[in-house]
């Protein structure tokens, strides 16, 4: 007979970029799991929507403003933490921007800054936030790729930092397995989010039609939603997950990678 896996226990879990879309539905579904949950993003007055969620839902949350970009700013965020939550042992690292255009178009700015976010911030939230796992024993990193990771044109910024962050991953699950932390990547295929809005007015197609046109390409026929992403999310954290470490999942309605 199949033994059922007991629950996981209460954890501080950190997610960055939670303020809206994919971060939030992440941080919502992590407080439902049981978990404590710092919601951080660049303006601390901006997690206020999904810690209210969390809070008024029976969940712990507390809102966090951090630049992910920047070392003193992380590591005085997940010091923070720590002693508001208690040792954060969860992270998922989310935060990210955009800045999409063609090469010759590209300016330096456009690469730093979408570089700088979404690979730059995961390496010192995950830098910061290993020293809680080393110790506890335990830990979690979910780090959020993207389709975009295999090839997207107009965005050799974006997809440079996604293909970067699953190396990342890997490298992070064979250095951190020995102290029980697992680290995995999801990558989503096309979400229904703000950031997804943004790139329908970039190339001047409503969004409903952006949308229904994508999701026709889509085997399961259906574009993504942020729930889609935190239920993936919330599976690599599991205790029942533990045997699974350095792998990249597609969340994307069909075969990819």
């Amino acid at each position: 007979m199949t033994e059922v896996p007991a629950p996981s226990a209460q954890r501080t879990a950190v997610v960055t970029g939670a303020a809206r879309g994919i971060g939030a539905a992440v941080a919502v579904r992590l407080a439902a799991d049981g978990h404590r949950v710092a919601v951080l993003d660049l303006h601390e007055e901006d997690t206020a929507g999904t810690v209210e969620a969390i809070n008024t839902s029976g969940g712990t949350a507390v809102g966090v403003g951090a630049d992910v970009s920047d070392a003193a700013a992380v590591d005085a965020a997940v010091s923070r933490i720590a002693g508001e939550l208690g040792a954060p042992t969860i992270l998922v690292n989310n935060a990210g921007i955009l800045r999409d255009n063609l090469l010759f178009k590209m300016t330096e700015t456009d690469w730093d800054a979408v570089l700088g976010v979404h690979l730059r911030g995961a390496f010192l939230m995950s830098r910061a936030v290993q020293v809680h796992q080393v110790r506890e024993k335990w830990g979690r990193i979910v780090n959020l790729s993207s389709t975009s990771a295999l090839g997207n044109r107009g965005q050799a910024n974006y997809a440079a930092a996604k293909a970067g962050l699953q190396g990342f991953t890997k490298t992070l699950a064979i250095e951190l397995g020995r102290y029980n932390v697992t680290v995995n990547a999801v990558a989503p295929g096309f979400i229904e989010t703000d950031m997804t809005r943004a790139t329908a007015e970039r190339i001047g197609v409503p969004f409903e039609d952006f949308v229904r046109h994508t999701a026709a390409e889509i085997p399961v026929g259906r574009a993504g939603t942020p729930a889609d992403i935190a239920a993936a999310a919330s599976f690599f954290i599991r205790e029942e997950a533990s045997f699974v470490s350095g792998q990249v999942l597609y969340a994307a309605g069909g075969p990819k990678g």
